[in-house]
């Protein structure tokens, strides 16, 4: 479903329909961009896209709505720098109303009797993909209706997701939850037939929206499940180093193809266990970075921790993208391509930090 030849990505870019994608988003067959893989392992950027898409002569005020939702993944690797480990709790207030720390018996095995969100999880299972729009969806059955806390829930999804990113998934989840928001969501079944084009009836999502504060644990959600999630790495590569060039480190979050691709040097994919322990993710999504590191000239893929891999003698040589996630690293660190360079640091709201993106827009048709 999702090629990792490289110049096809960059296809895929040339075909965004900016202006169709604001009107129709949150519709299963909506113009959404099927990018998050690509943008979530760093193959490409949120500004890669941005300057892309204006280049062909659309003004930032006529697609804002596009640019807008480009710029919430940014948003929420600048929450993850800020709080590079809070993130994995409860962020601004603790989620009401949790009954267990578990996961839906149901949600795992795609019998929730509502057949749009049985049909994305099956395709979560076999695609390692799933909609934007039903991810809240889901969400909110696990924490709202559920009593889920969003935590266990959220490691599942994020654990087929080929688009990983735990900054995303986690505060996307804590949003859903009013962990990072003001209130939660929740979603009834005529909003799920109105984007799903779903015509169910009597399902305990066909209620009002004033019913949800005193409805009962529906039967189905009542079963919970404890998963086993765990990471196989693949076999290391013997590690070989030219002592005459720099050493560019690639990780799980990075896999620039276009990094400094002009200058020779030795270029290793660093699979770190302790990383993957911490946030486990399949099979299926590590035979995709891996099948995605092949578009880097002479990538070696090495399993094992940084400082065990690399002695302090080749430090100097060292070149890292910045990441929360691999802050331990040692080298010369180098900036991501932000989407907005001016704007960094925590906001408390999408809101607060949107607006002082917005200052920047005209910025990204140089």
């Amino acid at each position: 479903m999702f090629t990792t030849d490289y110049h096809e990505i960059l296809k895929l870019i040339d075909c965004i329909d900016p202006k169709k994608y604001g009107k129709t988003r949150n519709f299963c067959d909506g113009a959404v961009t099927q990018l998050s893989p690509y943008v979530s392992r760093g193959v490409i950027s949120t500004r890669q896209i941005a300057k892309a898409i204006l280049k062909k002569g659309y003004k930032p005020y006529e697609i804002e709505g596009f640019l807008r939702q480009l710029a919430w993944r940014d948003y929420f690797q600048h929450v993850w720098i800020a709080k590079p480990t809070e993130i994995d709790d409860d962020l601004k207030q603790h989620q009401r109303a949790v009954s267990h720390y578990l996961i839906p018996e149901a949600i795992v095995s795609a019998h929730t009797s509502i057949d749009a969100i049985d049909r994305a999880i099956k395709d979560l299972y076999s695609f390692g993909y799933i909609h934007n729009h039903i991810r809240m969806y889901i969400a909110s059955v696990c924490c709202n209706v559920a009593g889920s806390h969003w935590r266990y829930p959220a490691q599942w999804m994020y654990y087929y997701l080929l688009d990983a990113d735990w900054a995303s998934n986690a505060l996307s989840w804590q949003w859903v939850a009013g962990c990072f928001s003001h209130k939660k969501y929740f979603a009834n079944q005529e909003n799920i037939n109105k984007y799903w084009y779903t015509h169910q009836k009597d399902t305990f999502l066909d209620i009002p929206y004033d019913a949800f504060a005193t409805m009962t644990l529906p039967d189905v959600l009542k079963s919970t499940a404890h998963l086993s999630l765990h990471t196989t790495l693949p076999p290391s590569d013997t590690l070989i180093i030219d002592p005459r060039l720099p050493i560019y480190i690639y990780t799980f979050y990075n896999l620039d193809v276009e990094w400094d691709s002009s200058i020779l040097a030795n270029r290793i994919l660093l699979l770190e266990p302790s990383f993957f322990n911490r946030y486990p993710v399949s099979e299926a999504t590590i035979n995709f970075i891996i099948a995605l590191s092949k578009n880097i000239k002479d990538i070696q893929i090495i399993v094992g921790e940084f400082d065990a891999v690399f002695n302090p003698s080749l430090h100097a040589q060292i070149r890292y993208k910045e990441h929360p996630a691999f802050s331990h690293f040692k080298g010369h660190k180098c900036h991501r391509d932000w989407m907005f360079e001016h704007v960094s640091g925590y906001y408390p709201s999408f809101f607060s930090y949107w607006k002082k993106c917005q200052k920047f827009l005209t910025l990204l048709e140089d």
